[in-house]
């Protein structure tokens, strides 16, 4: 597997309360991460780095080797790490209100472990075809899958920020988890809504496969992102399953 990534402050915002890392545990495992915070001064960045740093911690320590361990492991990781931005958030108070989306996957050969909470995003490319396999926990969101407004209304909707999970708003941190059985040539794709909201799953397909390195495909899209308007922190990181040596 080869992996590339890169967070970016965006054009408009003063700062960037993104964070994205990988991380390998004691078995040689991978895990890798994209948080994107969000409250008052520097909370938003305290929130995002503390999920990711201390959940990358954690799997570097372990000895996780079968994707259902996994699983139960991320899950409890999950609940812990939301208890700990809680309790610093009342402690401190310029991190009152802080919280923070994630999406996560892990990496086990041909399977891999998707994770979220929030409206960051996790992507396959696989065989020409880019499949979101996250879902969104926004209002616009639930309100597209009820079938109370189409997908145009969507992009146009007034509260189409309103997040409806998050780490670190509350005690119930329920956390999305999907496998998915990869193939040589899938692309993954983990990213904030810095990205998605400025370029469309379409545009991003066809970047993904241009015969460049992964490294240069990272940066288009960020350059995309920031020239469709750039008002956010834009976080990409990118797996691709590389051809196998025989």
């Amino acid at each position: 597997m080869k992996i590339a990534y890169k967070s970016d402050i965006g054009k408009l915002r003063k700062t960037n309360q993104d964070f994205v890392g990988t991380f390998i545990n004691k078995l040689g495992y991978k895990f890798a991460v994209v948080a994107d915070g969000v409250g008052g001064q520097a909370a938003g960045d305290v929130a995002s780095a503390m999920a990711v740093l201390h959940l990358g911690n954690q799997w570097e320590l372990s000895q996780i080797e079968t994707p259902l361990s996994a699983r139960e492991w991320l899950i409890n990781q999950v609940k812990a790490e939301n208890s700990a931005i809680l309790e610093a958030s009342e402690r401190f108070r310029d991190l009152k209100g802080m919280a923070t989306t994630l999406v996560a996957v892990m990496i086990f050969d041909d399977e891999l472990i998707f994770a979220n909470i929030g409206d960051s995003r996790g992507y396959i490319l696989h065989n020409g075809e880019f499949k979101q396999l996250t879902v969104d926990h926004s209002l616009v969101n639930e309100l597209l899958l009820t079938g109370q407004i189409s997908e145009e209304d969507a992009k146009l909707h007034p509260n189409r920020n309103v997040i409806t999970r998050w780490l670190g708003v509350d005690d119930d941190a329920m956390l999305d988890v999907i496998k998915y059985h990869t193939k040589v040539g899938d692309i993954v794709l983990l990213s904030t809504d810095g990205l998605t909201k400025f370029v469309s799953d379409q545009e991003i397909a066809s970047i993904l496969q241009e015969k460049v390195s992964l490294e240069e495909r990272v940066d288009i899209l960020i350059e995309r992102a920031n020239n469709a308007g750039g008002s956010d922190n834009i976080t990409v990181l990118l797996i691709e399953r590389e051809e196998e040596v025989m």
